[in-house]
């Protein structure tokens, strides 16, 4: 087992070292001067100048990058080039949102895919069965925004059971903050909902289909016995892959529904900086969420290799 930890450890530290470079050069290369965009167009060249070389924009790039990467890993992402307080607590502050809107989102998925999914794979070909795929298949071809756009209108604008967006902040109370978030939730994991009802049914079918699973049915099981003892566990393995793959996309992905809701998290924050061309905002955030993502597949990974040894062997 640590050797296989060693191995993972290491593509992960230069999967992040790779990010990290992508994320540099690419955000560097973007056109438009951050201080010439916080001075306004009518500024003069001198006092342009003299804002870069505090800000440090004068420097060359692979300095800046350098600089940049080893305030990483020290913890200090720098100072907002708009805001004037540092990166860190901007992230902290957005973090509680987008965390708890992400764990609220793949929550509500999972409860709603698991029994989809199972249904669908007993009952195959029936009408059930049929029914449910086509709401699921309506489910991933949905945008997401559009369906948010849906539910303002319903919940906030006609029932007015929730607010149309913003957020109170958790000091109002756990339960006023849930309910700022459920609309958000719902709308990021309909679709992920829908996914992974599909993967489900798909898994179970194909482990239906082997062979201790016949033998269990030649001992005198019947299919939902069989599906409840003996396919469903061993079914999961795809499935959690794509629970990892849908928590990484929900905590970095969730930039549109949180602008249309106007909730403070991660992502409004990222689209505000580009808009606002604070590149030191925008390279730490994305880069928070790239070793967020990276670091969720990390861990299913290791889950994978302590559930099955065998998956630990053909990866050593």
């Amino acid at each position: 087992m640590l050797p296989f930890m060693i191995k993972r450890l290491v593509s992960l530290t230069l999967s992040l070292v790779a990010a990290s470079l992508v994320i540099f050069f690419v955000i560097e290369v973007v056109p438009g001067d951050p201080a010439s965009f916080m001075l306004g167009l009518n500024a003069e060249p001198e006092t342009v100048a003299a804002l870069r070389e505090s800000l440090g924009l004068n420097a060359s790039a692979p300095v800046r990058y350098w600089q940049w990467i080893t305030g990483l890993l020290q913890g200090e992402f720098g100072i907002s080039y708009t805001y004037k307080v540092p990166v860190s607590e901007l992230i902290s502050d957005r973090f509680w949102i987008s965390m708890p809107l992400a764990v609220y989102a793949l929550i509500l998925s999972t409860v709603i895919a698991f029994p989809v999914g199972v249904i669908a794979a007993a009952r195959r070909n029936s009408p059930a069965d049929v029914s449910i795929m086509g709401v699921t298949q309506l489910g991933i071809a949905v945008p997401n925004f559009w369906f948010a756009m849906l539910l303002v209108l319903f919940f906030a604008v006609s029932l007015r059971w929730f607010s149309a967006g913003g957020f109170p902040g958790w000091e109002a109370g756990f339960f006023a903050g849930m309910k700022a978030l459920t609309l958000p939730a719902i709308a990021l994991a309909l679709p992920q909902a829908s996914i992974l009802a599909r993967v489900m049914r798909s898994s179970l079918l194909d482990t239906l289909g082997e062979d201790f699973v016949r033998t269990a049915r030649a001992k005198g099981l019947t299919r939902r016995q069989a599906l409840w003892r003996h396919a469903l566990r061993n079914a999961l393995i795809p499935v959690l892959t794509i629970i990892g793959l849908q928590f990484s996309f929900l905590l970095a992905g969730a930039i549109i529904i949180e602008n249309v809701f106007f909730l403070p998290g991660l992502g409004r924050l990222v689209f505000q900086g580009i808009t606002q061309r604070d590149l030191i905002v925008v390279k730490s955030v994305i880069f928070l969420l790239v070793f967020a993502v990276i670091l969720v597949t990390f861990i299913v990974d290791i889950t994978y290799a302590i559930a099955d040894p065998r998956l630990r062997r053909a990866r050593a």
